[in-house]
């Protein structure tokens, strides 16, 4: 499962730099991976099964952003903790209110491979890496929220906010707020820096005017780096001493870099836009022009050379922007997304010419739009015909639109979220379509109103479907649905029939469910 709108929605206008990084699966033995596939396949079979129905069993409400993980949902800033699985609400813990400094900034769920020995029985278990407002970062027990390890990172100096996988489930990279560079950084990096990332080994630098510079990470590591230590050890750095991740020591800052390192690419995109993927390799911009915004080029990563077919420009005339990445399925397709349109692409060899490579259509899915609304004529009861001055936007609320696309892997499915607002009833529906063909396998109305002025997230896990909504003024709203197979005539009647809900109240929070 991957969150459907982290890559999948329309991203918003800021620097972005993604390379192409597969979701950890986890490590099995051959026989327990036949095994697990199997099973996977088994369930995509019963949740396509037209009988089977995702009824949803409880909904609530919260003044603080909801996260979801792993059949987990997490409420008030991580101190909450409720299961995603059960048919009631079920709390796996719930801790204190915690004093402002020790706010969760960001969070990471770790899960590690099978086959490898630990120090201690609980690190065989999932846990939930958090970051707080005061450097510290903390592993807890995903099930119960005890913590297992802290480290400090360093003094008040630098604060520390976001977390990411360089290596997934392997090497995280934490960063802090932008801080002014020092002038020894400027004169090897320049003065125009944005943003910095580090993903699958690699650095990326990023420039107010659109330029993407990349470097090998290990290298200015192996050339840059004054002295290793180790976690929990003593060490003497400048004089003082102390013990590595403990307060107030925390973590010596043992690189630095003295001499512009080796580029190993470089390319201008505008809002900083670039993304690397494909096989053989290439990459995703758009050129450095607002005119150009919405069109994208995919090249070589060896030569720079255009794709033939490389130019991808749905010309589309809406509010919100189409999208484009490079399929997390490491097939080396590309999915475009457009209001009302999906293209998942393939690169491939140019007929009778083995160097240059072609995007090919693979295949297209089209939002249903057959009682269109946009015609520019009408004729009234009278007989009387109107010209319209103006044409619909292609996002327009009134015509099906296609606002998130993600990609469940464990089932090779791709789930699309589809809305239609009419007035101030906008009405949402979840598809599955089979990630080889595209052909629809499955498609599950989503019973709440959804509102397109609001933030939504959707999640697709296994047999459960959870809606995150984000109202005005920080009010948030959770829909949690489960796979039912054995459905009585009145859950198969209309979805949209009104049922009989229940609330409750449990640990100060309440819950609606059926």
């Amino acid at each position: 499962m991957c969150p459907a709108a982290a890559g999948g929605s329309a991203p918003r206008a800021r620097n972005v730099c993604r390379l192409l990084s597969r979701r950890a699966h986890g490590f099995y033995a051959k026989d327990a991976g036949v095994a697990h596939r199997a099973n996977m396949g088994l369930l995509r079979k019963i949740i396509c099964q037209e009988s089977t129905k995702f009824k949803n069993v409880w909904t609530t409400h919260s003044a603080s952003p909801i996260a979801y993980e792993r059949g987990r949902i997490y409420f008030d800033n991580y101190r909450c903790c409720i299961s995603s699985i059960a048919q009631e609400p079920r709390i796996l813990y719930q801790k204190p209110k915690s004093p402002k400094s020790e706010k969760i900034e960001d969070a990471l769920l770790l899960e590690c491979p099978l086959g490898e020995t630990l120090p201690s029985p609980s690190d065989y278990k999932s846990s939930l890496v958090v970051l707080t407002a005061q450097n510290w970062l903390l592993r807890l027990s995903a099930d119960s929220g005890e913590i297992l390890e802290k480290i400090y990172l360093a003094s008040s100096c630098c604060k520390f906010r976001y977390l990411s996988w360089d290596t997934p489930q392997e090497v995280m990279v934490i960063k802090s707020a932008q801080n002014k560079l020092p002038a020894a950084a400027r004169q090897i990096f320049g003065n125009s820096v944005t943003d910095v990332a580090v993903s699958n080994g690699v650095l990326i630098v990023m420039y107010s005017m659109g330029l993407v510079r990349l470097y090998n990470f290990q290298a200015i590591s192996e050339k840059f780096m004054e002295e290793p230590f180790d976690l929990g050890y003593e060490f003497n750095w400048n004089g003082q001493v102390g013990i590595v991740g403990k307060y107030p020591f925390g973590l010596p800052c043992n690189i630095k870099i003295t001499d512009t390192p080796p580029l190993l690419f470089e390319v201008s995109s505008l809002e900083n836009a670039f993304q690397i993927g494909g096989y053989p390799w290439h990459y995703i911009i758009t050129p450095n022009k607002k005119k150009h915004k919405g069109v994208f080029h995919i090249c070589s990563l060896k030569d720079k050379a255009l794709a033939k077919n490389g130019i991808q420009d749905m010309k589309c005339c809406s509010l919100e922007p189409d999208w484009i990445y490079f399929h997390p399925d490491m097939s080396g397709r590309i999915i475009h997304v457009g209001p009302n349109l999906i293209k998942v692409l393939k690169i491939k060899e140019v007929e009778n010419n083995t160097t240059q490579m072609e995007i090919a259509e693979d295949f297209m899915i089209v939002a249903n739009r057959e009682n269109s609304v946009n015609s520019s004529v009408t004729v009234t009861a009278s007989g009387r015909v109107v010209k319209k001055r103006f044409n619909l936007l292609d996002d327009d609320p009134e015509q099906e639109t296609f606002k998130i696309v993600d990609y469940e892997d464990e089932l090779d499915l791709l789930s699309i979220v589809a809305v239609t607002q009419i007035g101030a009833d906008g009405r949402a529906h979840l598809d599955f379509h089979c990630n080889e063909r595209g052909i629809l396998l499955k498609s599950i109305p989503l019973l709440e109103s959804w509102d397109v002025t609001y933030s939504h997230e959707v999640y697709f896990d296994r047999d459960i479907v959870l809606h995150i909504e984000q109202k005005p003024n920080r009010r948030f709203s959770c829909y949690v649905y489960q796979m039912v197979c054995n459905t009585t005539k009145e859950e198969e009647s209309s979805s949209h029939e009104k049922t009989e809900r229940v609330s409750c109240k449990k640990g100060g929070r309440f819950f609606e469910y059926t």
